[in-house]
């Protein structure tokens, strides 16, 4: 199982990026989905999470910004960025917790994709 994560580049204060992060592999059901970011220098942080209902919730500097989303079907989970900040910038990475065809739940990370905010 692999969670592959994209989307990421530069973008100007105000604009926006969509982030996909998708999921392969023995998958029988994907539950809880979240985004978490790591700034240089920086703990990671956890960013936004949906759970299997499609339940959000989200760090406080970004409600009302982000939005979290995800498609089953396709096995894909979205973070919608909108009026992006500097102190946005970082590395952002998608965490799946996913019930493998062996009937086992496990916690997976995407590679990580880089976002920058800057003029």
């Amino acid at each position: 199982v692999q969670l592959q994560a994209c989307g990421g580049g530069l973008v100007q204060p105000g604009g926006s990026l969509r982030l996909s992060c998708a999921a392969s592999g023995r998958i029988f059901s994907i539950g809880a989905m979240a985004w978490y970011r790591q700034a240089p220098g920086k703990q990671r942080e956890l960013v936004a999470t949906i759970t299997s209902g499609g339940t959000t919730d989200y760090e406080d500097s970004v409600k009302g910004r982000f939005t979290a989303s995800r498609d089953d079907a396709k096995k894909q989970a979205y973070l919608q960025m909108s009026s992006l900040k500097p102190e946005d910038t970082a590395v952002y990475f998608c965490n799946g917790k996913i019930l493998t065809v062996d009937n086992i739940w496990r916690d997976y990370w995407g590679q990580g994709t880089l976002v920058t905010v800057s003029s």
